[in-house]
C-alpha cells in the first residue's frame, strides 16, 4: 500500500482543499481531512476511501459499532468519525428548527393549553432531550398537588425510559391565581432533590390559569430566557435554593481528618478494616460524616449504619462509648462486620497459628473454588489456593467466632490479591 508521503503534495487531500476548497475534495477526501492519518499498510486516503464505499447513503447513520467492524479501526477514529457526523447533523437541526422544540415557557405552555381551564389541578411532564426535542407529553397528576402525594418516582419513570436529559412541569391552578403556593414551592423542592440526584434537569416549573402564566425560571431574570443557552440546557438547580441544611464553616473541617481510625497502633502484616474498597465507599467521606453527625446529634450514645457494605463509617464512630449496630445482606460483608465490630473476645494467638497454618497448605488438588473460578477473575494457581483454604477453615475453626475471623482474612487477602 502507498504511503500519503509518496503522492504529489498538490494530490493530497490537504493541499488541495487549501489550494481549491471543499469542493474541489471527494467525499473520501474530506473524511480523509477529519482522520488525520491511516492505520497499519493502509493510508488515510485508502482508509477513507473504504469508509465511504462501505457505508454510501447511510454514512451520516454511521455508529461507532459499524465502525470497529472495520479491521485497524479502533475507538479513538471510531469516536472521531462518529463525533464530527453527530455535530454536523445538530448544527443542520437547529438551522431547521422541528415544531418539537421546546425553547420557552411561552412554547411549552402552547402544548398544555388543554388544562387551563380544567376545574381540577393538573400536573403535566414535558420530557425533552439534549436538544430540547420533547420526547413525550404526559399528565402525571390530577388533582390537589401535595408533596406527600406526588412522588418523584411517577416524574422520573418515564424520564428514566425515555432517557430524557431535562422536564418541564406545568401546573393548573382553577383559582385563576398564578402566584406559587407553598405547596407548589414544597413539591418543587422535593422534585429538584430527586433531580439532582438522578442527574435529570429539571428545567422549569410553570403555574397557569385561564389566562395567566408564572414560570418559577423567567421569574427569576427580568424577562423571559429561553431553556437552551449556547448550547446548555438551562436548570432550576443553579437558579431556585433548596430548603438544604447550611453546615456551619468554622465546624465542618473535613481536610483536617486526615485519619481513619481512632486506633492508629496499627500492626505490620494485619488488616485493617477500610483495606478493603468498594466502589461508591465512604472511606473519603467518614471526617465530614463525623463532624455532621457530632454537629447535629451532639451527646449520642449509639450508631446505626444501615446497609453498612465495608463498614468504614460505622468503624468511625466504634469507641467505648458509642454501640455501633451495623447489618448488611451479603455474606461477605456480614462477615468482616462482626469480626471488627463485633465484641466477642478472640485468642488472638491461636488465630495465628491457624493463619500460618492455612498459609502453608498443600494447593496442588483441584476444589469447588478452582472448578469455577479458576483462569477466569483468579489464576489457576490462585484459585485453587483460595478453595483449599476455604474447605480447610471449615476443618480447623474451633467455633463460629473463629470460622467469622479465618474467612474474613481470606475475604481480605483475595480482595488485595
Amino acid at each position: 500500500m502507498g504511503k500519503l508521503k509518496d503522492i504529489p503534495k498538490i494530490d493530497r487531500p490537504r493541499e488541495r482543499f487549501l489550494e481549491r476548497g471543499s469542493d474541489a475534495l471527494s467525499k473520501s477526501e474530506l473524511l480523509a481531512i477529519m482522520i488525520g492519518s491511516g492505520i497499519k499498510g493502509k493510508n488515510v486516503k485508502e482508509l477513507s476511501g473504504q469508509i465511504i464505499n462501505k457505508f454510501g447513503k447511510n454514512f451520516l447513520n454511521i455508529s461507532v459499532a459499524d465502525l470497529l467492524e472495520i479491521p485497524g479501526i479502533g475507538k479513538a477514529k471510531a469516536l472521531q468519525i462518529v463525533s464530527a457526523v453527530a455535530l454536523v447533523k445538530r448544527c443542520v437541526d437547529e438551522l431547521n428548527p422541528k415544531d418539537n422544540i421546546i425553547q420557552s415557557a411561552r412554547e411549552a405552555v402552547a402544548l398544555v393549553a388543554d388544562i387551563r381551564d380544567k376545574k381540577k389541578e393538573h400536573l403535566v411532564c414535558l420530557y425533552l432531550n439534549a436538544r430540547n426535542v420533547l420526547l413525550k407529553k404526559e399528565i402525571v397528576s390530577i388533582g390537589i398537588l401535595d408533596k406527600s402525594l406526588i412522588h418523584p418516582r411517577e416524574i422520573f419513570g418515564p424520564a428514566i425510559e425515555l432517557r430524557a436529559a431535562g422536564v418541564v412541569l406545568i401546573h393548573n391552578h382553577p383559582s385563576g391565581d398564578v402566584n406559587a403556593s407553598q405547596h407548589d414551592s414544597e413539591v418543587l423542592n422535593k422534585i429538584l432533590e430527586a433531580g439532582q440526584i438522578m442527574g435529570i434537569n429539571i428545567v422549569d416549573f410553570i403555574v397557569i390559569s385561564e389566562s395567566e402564566t408564572h414560570s418559577f425560571l423567567s421569574d427569576s431574570q427580568v424577562s423571559e430566557i429561553n431553556y437552551i443557552s449556547d448550547g446548555n440546557q438551562i436548570s432550576l438547580f443553579s437558579l431556585l435554593k433548596n430548603d438544604q441544611p447550611i453546615y456551619s464553616p468554622n465546624i465542618i473541617k473535613k481536610e483536617r481528618k486526615n485519619n481513619f481510625s481512632h486506633n492508629n497502633d496499627i500492626k505490620s502484616g494485619f488488616f485493617q478494616l477500610q483495606n478493603r474498597r468498594f466502589l461508591g465507599n465512604k472511606y473519603k467521606l467518614v471526617g465530614f460524616i463525623e463532624d455532621i453527625v457530632n454537629e447535629k446529634c451532639n451527646g449520642f450514645e449509639s450508631f446505626c449504619d444501615i446497609f453498612a457494605g465495608t463498614g468504614v463509617v460505622g468503624n468511625r464512630f466504634n469507641k467505648k462509648s458509642i454501640k455501633v449496630i451495623s447489618n448488611d445482606l451479603l455474606t461477605s460483608n456480614y462477615l468482616p462486620l462482626k469480626s471488627f465490630l463485633g465484641i466477642t473476645e478472640v485468642n488472638s494467638e491461636e488465630i495465628t497459628k491457624k493463619i500460618a497454618l492455612l498459609n502453608n497448605l498443600d494447593i496442588s488438588y483441584d476444589n469447588y473454588f478452582s472448578e469455577n473460578f479458576g483462569n477466569t477473575f483468579f489464576t489457576l494457581e490462585n484459585a485453587k489456593k483460595i478453595g483449599a483454604i476455604r474447605e480447610k477453615i471449615d476443618e480447623i475453626a474451633k467455633d463460629e467466632v473463629e470460622k467469622t475471623i479465618l474467612i474474613t482474612s481470606l475475604i481480605y487477602a483475595v480482595d488485595k490479591n
